[in-house]
Protein backbone atom coordinates (compact mmCIF):
# COMPACT_ATOMS: atom_id res chain seq x y z
CA UNK A 1 0.00 0.00 0.00
CA UNK A 2 1.26 3.15 -1.07
CA UNK A 3 1.27 5.83 1.54
CA UNK A 4 0.07 9.39 0.04
CA UNK A 5 1.01 12.57 2.11
CA UNK A 6 -2.09 14.60 2.29
CA UNK A 7 -1.67 18.25 0.15
CA UNK A 8 -1.15 21.07 2.98
CA UNK A 9 -3.50 23.67 2.57
CA UNK A 10 -1.28 27.00 3.77
CA UNK A 11 -3.78 29.53 3.77
CA UNK A 12 -7.92 29.55 4.08
CA UNK A 13 -7.52 33.01 2.77
CA UNK A 14 -6.67 34.34 -0.87
CA UNK A 15 -3.57 36.32 0.30
CA UNK A 16 -2.87 39.55 -1.15
CA UNK A 17 0.61 40.78 0.71
CA UNK A 18 2.82 39.08 2.36
CA UNK A 19 5.77 40.82 4.64
CA UNK A 20 8.95 39.28 5.53
CA UNK A 21 11.15 40.29 8.16
CA UNK A 22 14.13 38.10 9.62
CA UNK A 23 15.98 39.01 13.00
CA UNK A 24 19.67 38.24 14.25
CA UNK A 25 19.97 38.36 18.07
CA UNK A 26 16.26 38.35 19.00
CA UNK A 27 15.91 41.84 21.44
CA UNK A 28 19.62 42.84 21.22
CA UNK A 29 20.41 42.62 17.36
CA UNK A 30 18.96 43.40 14.06
CA UNK A 31 15.69 43.02 12.38
CA UNK A 32 15.11 43.36 8.60
CA UNK A 33 12.57 43.43 5.93
CA UNK A 34 13.28 41.57 2.65
CA UNK A 35 13.26 44.90 0.79
CA UNK A 36 15.83 45.82 3.08
CA UNK A 37 13.49 49.59 3.54
CA UNK A 38 13.09 48.66 7.33
CA UNK A 39 16.75 48.05 9.10
CA UNK A 40 17.02 48.37 12.84
CA UNK A 41 19.17 47.78 15.51
CA UNK A 42 17.05 46.54 18.61
CA UNK A 43 17.90 46.81 21.93
CA UNK A 44 15.22 45.71 25.00
CA UNK A 45 13.76 49.30 26.77
CA UNK A 46 15.72 50.57 29.45
CA UNK A 47 13.07 49.75 31.90
CA UNK A 48 14.15 45.58 31.33
CA UNK A 49 17.78 46.52 31.42
CA UNK A 50 18.39 47.61 27.61
CA UNK A 51 19.70 50.70 26.52
CA UNK A 52 18.09 53.87 25.22
CA UNK A 53 18.20 55.17 21.68
CA UNK A 54 17.13 51.66 20.43
CA UNK A 55 13.93 50.56 18.49
CA UNK A 56 12.60 47.47 20.92
CA UNK A 57 9.85 44.60 19.40
CA UNK A 58 7.10 46.18 21.26
CA UNK A 59 7.36 49.58 19.54
CA UNK A 60 7.28 47.71 16.10
CA UNK A 61 4.23 45.93 17.00
CA UNK A 62 2.48 49.56 18.68
CA UNK A 63 3.18 51.31 14.77
CA UNK A 64 2.19 48.35 13.21
CA UNK A 65 -0.98 47.86 15.47
CA UNK A 66 -1.67 51.69 15.20
CA UNK A 67 -1.34 52.06 11.53
CA UNK A 68 -3.70 49.11 10.92
CA UNK A 69 -6.05 49.97 13.58
CA UNK A 70 -6.21 53.65 12.52
CA UNK A 71 -6.92 52.67 8.82
CA UNK A 72 -10.06 50.55 10.00
CA UNK A 73 -11.10 53.37 12.22
CA UNK A 74 -11.07 55.81 9.27
CA UNK A 75 -13.00 52.83 7.31
CA UNK A 76 -15.84 52.72 9.63
CA UNK A 77 -16.26 56.89 9.63
CA UNK A 78 -16.75 56.26 5.84
CA UNK A 79 -19.49 53.78 6.21
CA UNK A 80 -20.88 56.51 9.04
CA UNK A 81 -20.39 59.66 6.71
CA UNK A 82 -18.06 60.98 9.19
CA UNK A 83 -15.02 62.76 9.21
CA UNK A 84 -11.94 61.81 11.27
CA UNK A 85 -9.24 62.83 9.00
CA UNK A 86 -7.79 64.87 11.74
CA UNK A 87 -8.08 61.63 14.23
CA UNK A 88 -5.13 60.63 16.15
CA UNK A 89 -4.92 56.93 16.91
CA UNK A 90 -2.14 56.19 19.95
CA UNK A 91 -1.35 52.30 20.63
CA UNK A 92 0.21 51.11 23.47
CA UNK A 93 2.31 48.11 24.12
CA UNK A 94 2.96 46.97 27.53
CA UNK A 95 4.97 43.54 28.07
CA UNK A 96 5.24 42.29 31.51
CA UNK A 97 5.59 38.73 33.25
CA UNK A 98 2.58 36.41 32.82
CA UNK A 99 0.83 35.55 36.06
CA UNK A 100 1.54 31.88 35.79
CA UNK A 101 5.55 32.63 35.89
CA UNK A 102 5.78 31.65 32.24
CA UNK A 103 7.41 33.99 30.08
CA UNK A 104 5.97 37.52 29.35
CA UNK A 105 2.43 38.43 28.24
CA UNK A 106 1.24 41.84 26.41
CA UNK A 107 -1.08 44.25 26.71
CA UNK A 108 -3.05 46.83 24.67
CA UNK A 109 -4.30 50.28 25.27
CA UNK A 110 -5.77 52.01 21.82
CA UNK A 111 -6.97 55.51 22.12
CA UNK A 112 -8.89 57.62 19.25
CA UNK A 113 -8.33 61.17 19.85
CA UNK A 114 -11.23 62.41 17.97
CA UNK A 115 -11.78 65.99 16.25
CA UNK A 116 -14.16 68.60 17.63
CA UNK A 117 -18.09 67.48 15.56
CA UNK A 118 -17.66 63.88 16.56
CA UNK A 119 -19.31 62.82 19.27
CA UNK A 120 -18.86 60.46 22.46
CA UNK A 121 -21.66 58.07 21.05
CA UNK A 122 -20.21 58.28 18.04
CA UNK A 123 -16.48 58.21 18.80
CA UNK A 124 -17.16 55.18 21.16
CA UNK A 125 -19.03 53.02 18.25
CA UNK A 126 -16.21 54.01 15.41
CA UNK A 127 -13.85 52.23 18.08
CA UNK A 128 -15.62 49.46 18.86
CA UNK A 129 -16.62 48.43 14.87
CA UNK A 130 -12.66 49.28 13.75
CA UNK A 131 -11.69 46.89 16.78
CA UNK A 132 -13.77 44.12 15.27
CA UNK A 133 -12.34 45.21 11.62
CA UNK A 134 -9.08 45.71 12.11
CA UNK A 135 -6.92 42.66 11.21
CA UNK A 136 -4.83 43.11 14.24
CA UNK A 137 -7.31 43.44 16.49
CA UNK A 138 -8.72 40.21 15.66
CA UNK A 139 -5.63 37.90 15.34
CA UNK A 140 -4.81 38.98 19.26
CA UNK A 141 -8.43 38.56 20.53
CA UNK A 142 -8.51 36.34 23.20
CA UNK A 143 -4.56 36.68 23.71
CA UNK A 144 -4.18 39.92 24.97
CA UNK A 145 -6.08 42.26 27.15
CA UNK A 146 -6.88 44.94 24.86
CA UNK A 147 -8.74 48.15 26.30
CA UNK A 148 -10.10 50.53 24.19
CA UNK A 149 -10.33 54.34 25.35
CA UNK A 150 -11.63 57.83 23.56
CA UNK A 151 -11.26 61.58 23.61
CA UNK A 152 -12.66 64.53 22.03
CA UNK A 153 -10.31 67.38 21.27
CA UNK A 154 -10.58 70.21 22.74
Amino acid sequence: MEHMTPKLKLSIMEVLYKAKATSRGGRGGNVKSADGILNLELRPPKEMGGEEGYNNPEQLFAAGYAACFDSAMEFMARRHKLDVSDADLIVEIGIGRDPSGEGYRLEADITGVFPKGITDAQAEQLMNEAHGFCPYSRAVKGNIDVRLHHTIKS
